[in-house]
């Protein structure tokens, strides 16, 4: 649905015109934006489920609070798209997330409106504290809500904050658990259970539902509601409420997806002091059927009809990297006793959800904690289990000390396995995953590797099985360049060892991972130049190849590196740093991700922008044959 003149959507480009609605026509209102989004989303994809289920929440909370003086923070972004329309980025919500449009996360550069940056789960409640702390030391009177979904909860910072938070009667603080049982993936472990137990109990919620419609209209009978809700959860479910014990104010469940309801109680709710609580029932997915009834899938569905939810699948003949890892995961497990999986919270996403179908007592989801599936890991290690530890690379950043304290100090064979390594594209900033070949390299008794096709990820896989040892596998995402591999006999690969692909005279491309493809066909347009270009693989970011780069320092005195990673710290500083010390003198260029952080759009424009693509290598290569 294009906007047209008659439609409300239209007419609103700020919270200060969406308060000029009436409560009734908030409902037309929020039809027309979440039609809105549908429409959109399928030419132009994004994070779609979560962004439809909050729909009403986002409109009555810019409904109720005077934004941007009071603060909304909201966890991860997945479900900011109302949020971003609401507050006078409709038209340019049609560019999101490509290259020079707005990101598809908050980001406080791109609008008042969005108080906080968010694109990993769990942070929204310790930044909102800080800023109503803030509020209170400076004599402000603005209000702060932090909207935080089930799956975010799951998450020790979440927990962190609520506990810091708790203590402070001062400060007003309003958390909002947006409750729709999902993180990208089915929500798990004993708070997904928890929660399930308050929302579906049907004699505590029909006595509830009595009180709060008989006193929920106003502040002071609302804490009676609450206490009320709260006395009788207590005894219906015979346990006491977590979130009150953590001295939070507890209110709900209620139904997010009713717009009087929702505004009614943010209205009353604002005039209590000190830390709140409002527990929200939403449906991930929410208008759109097929997303409500496989909302894991269609947490962001690439293109699709919007009249009949088919999707459109962008053909391809090689297989995703992380389907490759998920196949080859399986056949490690059938062939060791040992093996098992580990993921916090994203089992679709890098495809363990292949052992976990299969083999599912092999398999750990542990929910959106990152630090406690590497030190879970270590545990499993440590008694003699040999864990695949499956983290995205922007995520590992999180559990950098677990990695350090608690596998490789204690030289546990942990094999840690790094998807969606380098540029990811329209994910952005908060999503590459530029830093883990030099944050890595750091670290003693870690070897680090980065295959270049399919079959090197499977034979990486299995030389870390085989070698006994802390092991980084880190790979990109989407698809490889079509080498078979399923079924492939496993060959274990010498740990240190690159490999020549391409002889040549007058310079060296060394590259690491994927860019190989990149090196490949720059040597071949090279070769059309009149340029003879050999190609090297380090295959390992360490330990590196000396015998490798002895060759290559005895031979050319032009060398390129490769990375699909930051260059400070990175493979080329590594290599150029051997040259050094080792007496060698050759002209080295580095390519890779410069030091700053590099902005949403796709992965072809992003690499062209860094450099080194094939015409950046091209380029750089003939730049130096002219010296």
């Amino acid at each position: 649905m294009k906007a047209q003149k008659d439609t409300l959507l239209e007419k609103i480009d700020s919270p200060e015109e969406l308060k000029q609605l009436s409560v009734e026509e908030l409902h037309r209102y929020c039809d027309e934006l979440r039609q809105y989004i549908i429409e959109e989303c399928a030419t132009n994809p994004g994070h779609l489920a979560s962004s439809l289920g909050a729909v009403e929440l986002a409109a009555a909370l810019h409904y109720v609070y005077d934004t941007p003086h009071d603060k909304l923070v909201w966890d991860v972004g997945h479900q900011t798209y109302p949020h971003k329309i609401i507050t006078g980025r409709r038209e340019a919500f049609r560019n999101k997330r490509r290259l020079g449009g707005i990101s598809g996360f908050p980001r406080m550069e791109e609008s008042p409106y969005d108080a906080f940056g968010g694109g990993h789960a769990s942070v929204s409640i310790s930044a909102a504290y800080g800023m109503a702390k803030a509020a209170h030391l400076q004599g402000g009177k603005e209000q702060v809500v932090a909207i935080i979904g089930d799956g975010s909860m799951t998450g020790g910072l979440a927990f962190e904050g609520l506990n810091n938070a708790g203590a402070d009667k001062e400060s007003d603080l309003l958390v909002i658990l947006n409750d729709n049982n999902m993180a990208i993936d089915q929500a798990t472990g004993a708070l997904k259970s928890y929660l399930v137990k308050i929302s579906t109990s049907r004699h505590y919620n029909r006595i509830k539902r009595k009180l709060w419609n008989l006193l929920s209209h106003v502040p002071f009978v609302l804490r009676l509601c609450q206490k009320a809700g709260n006395a009788v959860k207590q005894g219906l479910l015979k346990n006491s409420n977590l979130f009150e014990s953590l001295n939070f104010r507890y209110f709900g469940p209620i139904d997010g997806h009713d717009i009087e309801g929702l505004v009614r109680v943010l209205r009353a709710l604002r005039q209590i002091e000190g830390p709140k609580l409002l527990h929200v029932m939403t449906t991930k997915g929410k208008g759109l059927q097929p997303a409500e009834h496989d909302p894991a899938v269609w947490h962001a569905p690439g293109c699709f009809d919007p009249r009949t939810g088919e999707r459109i699948a962008k053909p391809s003949s090689a297989a995703r990297f992380q389907d490759v890892f998920g196949q080859t995961l399986v056949d490690l497990a059938h062939l060791d006793e040992r093996v098992v999986g580990i993921t916090p919270a994203m089992p679709s996403g890098c495809s363990m959800n292949i052992l976990m179908q299969e083999m599912p007592e092999r398999c750990f989801d542990v929910g959106i904690a990152e630090g406690h599936a590497v030190t879970f890991s270590a545990g499993l290690a440590a008694s003699g289990m040999r864990p695949f530890c499956n983290i995205y690379s922007s995520f590992m950043q999180r559990a950098y000390d677990n990695v350090i304290h608690d596998v490789a100090i204690q030289h546990l064979p942990v094999i840690l396995c790094l998807d969606r390594g380098g540029l990811v594209g329209e994910d952005g900033a908060t999503h590459h995953g530029s830093f883990d070949l030099a944050y890595f390299a750091t670290v003693p008794n870690l070897i680090v590797s980065a295959p270049a096709s399919e079959r090197e990820l499977r034979n990486l896989m299995y030389t870390a099985l085989k070698s006994d040892r802390p092991f980084v596998i880190r790979y990109p995402r989407g698809a490889g360049r079509g080498e078979a591999w399923e079924g492939e006999p496993f060959e274990e690969l010498p740990i240190g060892r690159g490999r020549r692909l391409r002889e040549g005279e007058q310079i060296a491309l060394l590259s690491i991972g994927t860019t190989a493809t990149f090196a490949a066909e720059a040597a071949e347009r090279l070769a059309e130049e009149g340029i003879s270009a050999a190609h090297y693989d380090l295959r390992y970011a360490k330990p590196l190849d000396e015998e490798l780069l002895r060759e290559v320092g005895e031979r050319f005195q032009r060398v390129i590196t490769i990375e699909d990673g930051a260059l400070r710290g990175g493979v080329g500083e590594a290599v150029t740093a051997w040259f050094s010390t080792h007496g060698y003198t050759p002209t080295i260029c580095t390519l890779g991700i410069p030091d700053r952080f590099i902005e949403h759009g796709t992965p072809k424009e992003l690499y062209h922008l860094c450099g080194f693509d094939t015409e950046g290598i091209v380029q750089r290569a003939k730049a130096m044959g002219n010296k």
